[in-house]
């Protein structure tokens, strides 16, 4: 998902038409994945959980993309708040 909806921001040239039809096709292709697996993971996990899961791993994988592929710094309050979401993970998976 990360790269149909900011992969299209190295070309700003290319017509919006095109970058939509691309981005809705590699989201399609992502969600067809995207939805067995949740169906899957909610035997084992709440919704909630799934969520967080997903969203965890977006956020790594959106740090990687943005160093590397977008060529942005990853600033100190990037990191921060990236810290205070992992917060979050364990006050969700942590059993009370």
């Amino acid at each position: 998902m990360t790269f149909a909806w900011y992969g299209h921001l190295k070309y700003k040239t290319s017509p919006l038409w095109i970058v939509i039809a691309i981005s809705w096709g590699i989201a399609f292709a992502e969600y067809c994945f995207h939805v067995p697996a949740n169906r899957i993971g909610h035997a084992r996990f709440s919704a909630v959980q799934l969520k967080t899961i997903q969203e965890v791993i977006t956020l790594v994988i959106f740090c990687g993309f943005s160093v590397f592929y977008l060529k942005e710094a990853l600033k100190w309050n990037y990191l921060v708040g990236f810290a205070l979401i992992i917060v979050a993970v364990f006050f969700i998976f942590y059993k009370w």
